[in-house]
């Protein structure tokens, strides 16, 4: 299994309610295709570099899973297809990458605590 993760803006139209809504679906989604889903944050309202369909900002979400390669294929595919996400990105990590989301997610739960 590799190590992915993902990062998708939401229109800036929806409300809370709505944008839990669409995340929960794609972690859904992740676990019918038996992923492990490592982490998942909300990174909230931010204003975009540039605007998007006329829209000046999302809601960022990032989630970070373990999975077959064959996943990527089917959740950009549902990506696509939802008109509620604006912009998407999956990466595989690599060795490196995977320590530092370790170490940024520590990082974070200490800033909280």
């Amino acid at each position: 299994m590799n190590n992915y993760e993902t990062v998708f803006i939401l229109t800036p139209v929806l409300s809370e309610a709505q944008v839990e809504e669409a995340v929960t679906k794609y972690v859904d989604l992740l676990k019918e295709k038996n992923c492990e889903i490592v982490t998942r944050e909300n990174w909230g309202l931010k204003k975009l570099a540039y605007p998007i369909q006329l829209k000046k900002n999302g809601f960022y979400t990032l989630i970070e899973f373990k999975g077959e390669g064959t996943v990527v294929a089917d959740l950009e595919l549902a990506f696509k297809r939802d008109e509620r996400v604006i912009r998407y990105l999956t990466t595989k990590l690599d060795k490196h990458a995977v320590e530092y989301a370790v170490t940024r997610r520590t990082k974070i739960k200490a800033s909280r605590a």
